[in-house]
């Protein structure tokens, strides 16, 4: 007598099936903790990002993507000696509003900007 062929492919579809309901179940439990938690974790990182240096913002905001690891540039403009070709004001609505040639807006948080302005104008 011949073994039907489908039936480890229906076990294995059974599984899954059953799987996938009690992670569903788990993680509707977890729901309130998890949502606790990303509130506590956002009020560490306004405090981390607050106390953080510019040169570590530069590198954690994704700025070195672009400007590369020593300001040369790449896919974003050179860095350096940018304060003496703009504004400090003009980095600044960079910073603030990023620009339509892919620079995104917001990756400095506003408490930090004049400290990011300062040093971005200062890169030699």
């Amino acid at each position: 007598m011949k073994k039907n062929p489908a039936i480890p492919y229906i076990l294995i579809l059974v599984f899954g099936i059953v799987l996938v309901f009690i992670l569903s179940f788990k993680g509707l439990g977890d729901m309130k903790e998890i949502a606790t938690d990303n509130k506590g974790a956002g009020g560490a990182k306004t405090e981390e990002t607050a106390s953080a240096k510019p040169e570590d913002i530069y590198k954690n905001a994704g700025c070195i993507g672009c400007h590369g690891d020593q300001y040369q540039g790449g896919m974003g403009p050179s860095l350096k000696g940018i304060g003496d070709k703009i504004s400090k004001d003009e980095i600044k609505g960079f910073l603030t509003n990023g620009s339509d040639k892919g620079m995104p807006a917001g990756l400095v948080a506003p408490e930090q900007m004049d400290a990011m302005v300062e040093w971005v104008s200062k890169i030699k």
